[in-house]
């Protein structure tokens, strides 16, 4: 349940990701000062989201086809 990202979120986040390119990774410590740098008045957890929102958006598509295979796996099983 706790996956769903309010359309703010993603709008922000994508708008960063836009603006700032290169001041993102996949590492979510990372990715969560950018935010802090980037953003002004946004509380921890608004921060947090962000942040994680961007880092599961720069994950590899490889890994994340590999999550999706092991899902598959687990319920043909």
């Amino acid at each position: 349940m706790g996956k769903v990202k309010t359309e703010q979120i993603k709008r922000v986040a994508n708008e960063l990701m836009d603006r700032f390119p290169n001041k993102f990774t996949n590492n979510f410590d990372d990715n969560k000062r950018a935010v802090d740098e980037l953003t002004q008045g946004t509380t921890t957890r608004i921060r947090n989201q962000i942040a994680g929102y961007i880092t599961h958006s720069m994950m590899p598509e490889t890994a994340e086809e590999t999550i999706e295979g092991a899902e598959e796996e687990t319920q043909v099983s």
